[in-house]
């Protein structure tokens, strides 16, 4: 039996892929070994205004509110609600975009002792026609760019899907409530000698719905702009 591992999935206005999500982890999971699996699914709703939290529910997870909008806020949220024995902590997004058979990978490395945190890099791995704009690519590319300049740190991606350990994560204390949050998580890892590792992960088009960040000009610039702000913050913060 390994360490016992959560999955938190922020979910805002995403009725129509959350029950999808949901019944494909629990038909991967049926396939594999126990030690590695989730014990605890959180789906943290960031306030929807449809069914997000009540199909969850229906479908057995574990389900936490938080109406205060922002993509780390809903992490936080999450994390305040796992049980104490939660050793391992992984992330995933809500829209189908991330493949659960890759949630062992993540996990494992973890379990063995190889890694503190692991993500999920998009570039490394298969990714469907179009599931990742150009836009973001090239945001992406300009983000890790930065990291590697003020830190060092070699990154390929900031994807969402990622697991890290418990302890790992309160050490770093992240305070971003929104799309920095992954990045910030990356830079004070590197700054706190944490073992990272990037794996390949394979990557999707969204099942339904558009991206509040890809989707539109406006949420992808925001979402950059955060981004950027929050390297050059930790970049120049104690």
């Amino acid at each position: 039996m390994g360490d016992p591992v959560a999955l938190i999935i922020p979910a805002l206005d995403e009725e129509k892929n959350i029950a999808a999500v949901l019944d494909e982890l629990a038909q991967v999971s049926r396939g594999t070994a126990a030690g590695s699996w989730p014990v605890q699914v959180v789906v943290v709703d960031n306030g929807s205004a449809d069914r997000t939290a009540e199909v969850a529910r229906a479908r057995g997870a574990q389900v936490v509110l938080e109406p205060r909008r922002g993509y780390g806020r809903a992490c936080l949220a999450g994390l305040a609600a796992l049980s104490p024995e939660i050793r391992i902590v992984a992330f995933m997004d809500a829209d189908g975009s991330d493949d659960p058979r890759d949630l062992v990978s993540l996990v494992e490395p973890i379990g063995r002792g190889e890694a503190d945190l692991v993500i999920g890099s998009r570039e490394l791995g298969q990714r469907e026609p179009h599931a990742l704009p150009a836009h973001q690519r090239c945001g992406n590319w300009l983000a890790t760019f930065l990291v590697r300049l003020f830190y060092g740190a070699r990154y390929t991606d900031l994807g969402p899907f990622r697991a890290i350990r418990r302890d790992g994560l309160e050490q770093l204390a992240l305070g971003h409530t929104n799309f920095g949050w992954t990045i910030e998580m990356q830079v004070k890892a590197h700054r706190a000698s944490l073992l990272v590792r990037e794996i390949p992960v394979r990557y999707r088009r969204r099942r339904s719905g558009r991206s509040k960040v890809s989707g539109t000009i406006r949420g992808s610039v925001r979402a950059g702009a955060e981004i950027l702000w929050t390297i050059l913050r930790c970049r120049f913060s104690s």
